[in-house]
């Protein structure tokens, strides 16, 4: 097996949605899905095109109300290339006999490649070899070489190339009620006998998109001058022509592609810019070399190696692979947030949720310059998470649940079960630990990379606003002398609120209360990181006065967590007192019930009556946070947190889990990897088979679950390793299960880059040669200095039996 590439051998229409998703190519910029070039949308294929950040408002009168929702936009399709022999039906692979397929994801190259040979009703042998990629360098380039081998007959060939900015967003079933026609068409033309361009505009964002296309045709290297004719109609330019086929003699079809949005940046106009992009593009050769070289680079920044382990490399590459093509260089000037499902599809409608909790810290060792653009995006709609709070009546920032374009709150209020078919209302909203989770990214990415002036000029003003919302959506209970967070969700999300109850909400979500004290203790820490003038003047712009600091404190100091009787952390006030759910029975009458908040829905139920979690929760706290770090919280609360108390917890929620997310196997397999080694590395190995098995059974082909594949990849880079940032400090503490015999990557802490290489026997960390003073490593209660061009290896079958490191 290469581990560089994902193969699929034969047609698989059952599949093939799925297979489009995961084949998806992107640069940072757009990225279109895998869908071959002949099809159209339907049951079987769904061709998209998305452009980061590009959405769009529609309105739709659904149950009895109008709803509007905020949607990422299937751009105009680029791909339509088709072929028949003279007189013939266009190639549809349901109406041939398929004698060879093959499908390739050059994950190293970022190339799709397809190899069809088949035969058609009178006999006729043909072979399609076709090549795409999305340039990773010019960002508003993408190219596809179609090859056409007749290997039994001769004649006339007939080619259609076209644009088509008539699709509409119809990529995922549950939203097939709601308005999905986004886009207008304002011209399309043709500009030579080679090009074509489509002008069209979204209906609400007015947002124009120009898409140039180059079609030229080869006989072998020789090219050949065919007589087209323009087909036109509103939304759609595409051009047909005719080509003299010779049995075993190579037909290439090059089409060279450049999309421009009124957004771009250094432009005039988009369609003109698209249209002078294309000529001085070169040829597929010429454009795939360059295209390569790029994905070279990023690939030893950003590779991790396994050895010993051909599928999970393979899987772990596409999980890296998909993340480079969602956030590039390419997206840092595009004021765009990193959304949940990649720019792969249309789940979620494309809309950014916390998941950046479990993305940004591959980036940060890496590409820290993206994790600074993508904390930009959050900056810049700050005084739309202002009005936020300020309408709930509290001061500071409240981010949204779900964002997309201007940082308004887009979590729609009805949603779909598909297994009852009712519209539902959705109190998703409520989890207010996402905005906890902005402050969190900020000072996680100022730990890694030292970035004080983005601490300075940024991060702290977000850090600042949103510990004054926590603080302000506290309440006191002068009865029990404790602060409390009330009418919130957790990360769970099938508890939303109390059984007999008809408010949404639940009280002292434990998560969301120890996460609003990690807020508060940060910010103080972000006020001592700053120079004293900017100090003062950014207190001073904040209104902020010694008194509301104080009570601050007070906050940190007697913010309330419930226990159980026998100190298990609740999830929340009054979740002991749930009924416990029968998990067996239910396995044995539905088999999956990963999204069981559906299927006792459909039964006129609720898991609001259950012990019941669709994700981890409460231990959400273990994978945050080092056993150290949690006791600390606790102490910091006046609460007595026995650390010898988390496995029990760890056990407790486990079995209590659907695991009806993703992000719930990578979650797990973390806060095992202390306890039971054996038992975390099966859960990141499931993890690593969510897409590409697509163990939800059937939502991965709408898009990729981006926080769960950079979730799999931070198994092995930070939580195996033990890899830690704290007050200049690096600390190892590895725990590498016996099923990973080595583990090797390159990390970019404080500006430098060091090799880490771990086996369950040693590790060892080298220092890059232009680091211009020494590193501080912590390892086993000592810190060593490594030296620039340094190796320190250490020596892991002496190591203290599972003994986190001490703070200085």
């Amino acid at each position: 097996m290469n581990s560089w590439k994902l193969v699929y051998e034969g047609f698989d229409p059952q599949r093939e949605n799925l297979r489009e998703a995961l084949c998806t190519l992107g640069n940072g910029y757009f990225a279109t899905r895998g869908a071959a070039p002949e099809s159209e949308a339907g049951e079987i294929h769904y061709p998209g095109t998305y452009l980061a950040g590009g959405y769009n408002r529609l309105k739709t009168d659904i149950a009895g109300r109008v709803i509007e929702n905020e949607d990422l936009v299937n751009m105009p399709n680029w791909l339509v290339t088709r072929f028949r022999p003279a007189g013939e039906n266009w190639l549809n692979l349901l109406s041939v006999q398929i004698l060879f397929y093959r499908q390739e994801l050059n994950l190293k190259e970022g190339l799709l490649s397809r190899t069809v040979r088949f035969q058609d009703k009178p006999g006729r042998e043909t072979t399609l070899i076709q090549r795409r990629f999305v340039h990773m360098e010019q960002m508003h380039l993408a190219a596809l070489e179609t090859t056409i081998i007749p290997e039994n007959w001769s004649g006339p060939l007939e080619v259609h190339s076209a644009l088509d900015g008539t699709v509409i967003n119809a990529g995922v079933e549950r939203y097939k009620q709601l308005n999905g026609k986004h886009l207008a068409p304002l011209r399309s033309e043709g500009l030579d006998d080679e090009t074509i361009r489509l002008l069209v505009e979204t209906s609400q964002s007015r947002l124009r998109v120009a898409e140039t296309a180059r079609t030229r045709v080869f006989s072998g290297e020789q090219p050949l001058e065919v007589e087209r004719k323009l087909i036109e109609q509103p939304g759609y330019i595409g051009q047909e022509f005719f080509v003299e086929a010779a049995e075993r003699k190579p037909l290439r079809i090059e089409k060279v592609v450049s999309f421009f949005t009124s957004r771009d940046l250094a432009i005039s106009e988009p369609a003109l810019e698209a249209a002078e992009a294309v000529g001085p593009a070169g040829g597929v050769a010429d454009l795939l070399k360059s295209h390569v070289r790029q994905w070279a680079h990023l690939w030893k920044r950003c590779d991790i190696l396994l050895e010993n382990n051909d599928r999970a490399q393979m899987i772990l590459r596409l999980h890296i692979f998909h993340l480079l093509q969602t956030v590039s260089r390419n997206s840092i000037d595009l004021d765009v947030g990193v959304p949940a499902r990649g720019w792969h599809g249309e789940a979620y409608r494309g809309h950014i949720f916390w998941d950046e909790l479990f993305i940004f810290p591959y980036l940060n060792l890496r590409l820290p310059m993206l994790t600074r653009s993508l904390l930009l995006y959050r900056y810049r709609r700050l005084n739309r998470a202002r009005r936020a709070a300020g309408e709930a009546g509290v001061r500071g920032a409240l981010y949204p649940w779900q964002s997309a374009s201007n940082g308004r709150e887009e979590t729609q209020h009805l949603h779909l079960n598909p297994k009852s078919g009712r519209w539902l209302p959705d109190n998703t909203h409520l989890q207010r630990h996402a905005t906890s989770a902005v402050a969190y990214n900020v000072w996680q990415y100022y730990q890694a990379t030292g970035d004080r002036e983005f601490l300075s000029t940024y991060g702290a003003e977000m850090i600042l606003e949103i510990a004054r919302f926590l603080a302000g959506l506290a309440t006191f209970n002068r009865e029990l002398d404790r602060y409390e967070i009330l009418g919130v969700m957790g990360p769970d999300e099938y508890h939303d609120r109390y059984p007999e109850s008809e408010k949404p909400g639940l009280n002292n979500n434990a998560y969301t209360n120890v996460m609003a004290v990690q807020v508060l203790r940060t910010a103080f820490k972000t006020m001592e990181a700053l120079a004293p003038q900017r100090r003062a003047d950014l207190l001073e712009v904040l209104g902020l006065e010694q008194a509301e600091l104080d009570r601050w404190q007070d906050v940190i100091r007697k913010m309330r967590v419930v226990f159980h009787e026998d100190g298990i952390i609740s999830q929340f006030e009054g979740y002991e007192q749930l009924r416990e759910f029968d998990w067996e029975g239910y396995k044995k009458r539905y088999g999956d019930i990963q999204r069981l908040d559906r299927i006792l829905e459909a039964e006129g139920d609720t898991p609001n009556r259950y012990k019941a979690s669709k994700q981890a929760d409460v231990l959400m706290l273990f994978f945050l946070f080092s056993a150290e770090e949690i006791t600390e919280l606790f102490t910091r609360m006046g609460y007595d947190f026995d650390p010898g108390s988390i496995p029990g917890n760890i056990d407790y929620y486990l079995k209590r889990s659907s695991h009806g997310s993703t992000l719930s196997n990578v979650v797990h397999s973390w806060v095992l990897a202390r306890s039971d080694r054996p038992r975390s590395l099966e859960l990141f190995h499931r993890g690593l088979e969510s897409d590409i098995s697509d163990v939800q059974g059937g939502t991965t082909h709408e898009g990729l679950h981006l926080g769960a594949m950079a979730g799999t990849v931070d198994i092995l880079q930070r939580c195996y390793t033990g890899l830690e940032f704290h007050d200049d400090l690096l600390f190892l503490n590895p725990s590498i299960p016996q099923g990973l015999p080595k583990i090797a990557m390159r990390i970019k802490y404080r500006g430098n880059w060091f090799a880490l290489t771990a086996t369950p026997e040693y590790l060892t960390i080298a220092s890059s040669e232009c680091r211009l003073q020494a590193a501080k490593i912590s390892f086993q209660d000592r810190i060593y200095e490594l030296e620039p061009g340094g190796t320190l290896t250490f020596d892991l079958s002496r190591k203290k039996k599972e003994r986190r490191p001490r703070r200085p």
